[in-house]
């Protein structure tokens, strides 16, 4: 199973993007998956995660409201669209899954070291 990750790229503050990840050689359905993100000269902050089935999500408790996590089992991909985008939002930005489906095992509590996959990673820069 390999994650591709897309979607990244340039916009002002006050914009909107629109992520995607797909898993080659899976089925989003059946792993639970997530974003983190990384800003240069920080360390890796969990985004977003949401289980097999899409019907449970976890946000970092600052990003709900504009960032919205899902999934599209037609294109088999996991999505996070991000609105009301500000200059700290500029990271680059990883998907990531794992067999756990449900987010409540340990895979999903914090370091997040042990998730299965993980994605190369799609820049996104926000501008002022």
């Amino acid at each position: 199973v390999q994650l591709q990750a897309f979607g990244g790229g340039s916009v002002q503050a006050g914009g909107s993007l629109t992520l995607s990840c797909t898993v080659v050689g899976g089925t989003v359905s059946n792993y639970g998956m997530g974003w983190f993100r990384q800003a240069p000269g920080k360390e890796r902050e969990f985004v977003a995660a949401i289980s097999g089935e899409g019907g449970t999500t976890h946000y970092q408790a600052s990003l709900k409201g504009r960032f919205t996590i899902s999934k599209d089992g037609v294109k088999n991909t996991m999505d996070l669209h991000m609105s009301s985008l500000k200059p700290e939002d500029t990271a680059v930005y990883f998907c990531a899954a794992d067999p756990a489906m449900n987010l409540y095992g340990s895979s999903w509590s914090p370091p997040y070291r042990s998730l299965e996959f993980w994605g190369q990673g799609t820049e996104v820069t926000v501008s002022s």
